[in-house]
C-alpha cells in the first residue's frame, strides 16, 4: 500500500512538472511571438511615418515649384501686355503721324 501511494505521488509530481514546463515553454513561445508582432508592428509605423512626412516634404516642394511657375507665368504674361501695348502705341503713332 505504500509503494502504492508513493508510486502516485511520485507520478503526479512528474506529471504536474512536466506539464508545468510545456506551459512554461508556450507561455514564452506566445510572449516571444507577441513581443515580435509588437516590434514590427512598430517598426512599420515609424516606417509609414517617414514615408509620410517625405511625401509632405514633396508635396510641399512641389506646391513651392508650382507657385514659382505661376509667378513666372504672371510675369511673362505682363511683359507681353506690356510689349503689346506699346507696340500697339506705335502703331498708332505711326498711323497718325506723330
Amino acid at each position: 500500500m505504500k509503494k502504492l501511494i508513493l508510486s502516485t505521488a511520485i507520478l503526479l509530481a512528474m506529471s504536474f512538472s512536466l506539464t508545468s514546463c510545456r506551459d512554461t515553454k508556450k507561455a514564452e513561445e506566445t510572449q516571444n511571438a507577441v513581443e515580435e508582432t509588437m516590434n514590427d508592428a512598430a517598426e512599420a509605423v515609424e516606417e509609414t511615418a517617414s514615408d509620410a512626412a517625405d511625401a509632405l516634404e514633396e508635396a510641399n516642394d512641389a506646391v513651392d515649384a508650382a507657385e514659382e511657375v505661376v509667378e513666372e507665368a504672371a510675369e511673362a504674361t505682363g511683359e507681353a501686355i506690356d510689349n503689346a501695348a506699346e507696340a500697339a502705341k506705335g502703331k498708332i503713332n505711326e498711323a497718325t503721324g506723330h
